[in-house]
């Protein structure tokens, strides 16, 4: 995988399979590491299954999209870092 741009526009596309994925359309954010956080943090496991995300003319699957949560590079706080930072305060 190559590198990516966090901060581009992302179109995320979620389903229980690619075909329902597309058919359902896509969500349109406005960075691929929001679309990103949402399809691992927020989205049904099931719809991980189709999902692809399209941000400056590469698609990314599901395996890449974890690749690229875990990513020293993404830019923003995982789920358990947010919930460790209010559980100090």
């Amino acid at each position: 995988m190559n590198t990516i741009n966090y901060n581009a526009q992302a179109a995320l596309y979620l389903g229980s399979d690619l075909n329902a994925a597309f058919a359902q359309g896509a969500r349109r954010f406005s960075s691929a590491a929001k679309a990103i956080r949402f399809a691992l943090e927020e989205a049904a496991p099931v719809s991980l299954r189709g999902a692809r995300m399209i941000v400056d003319g590469r698609t990314y699957d599901a395996r890449d999209l974890h690749d690229l949560y875990d990513k020293d590079g993404y830019p923003l706080l995982r789920k358990q870092d947010r919930q460790a930072i209010l559980q100090a305060e």
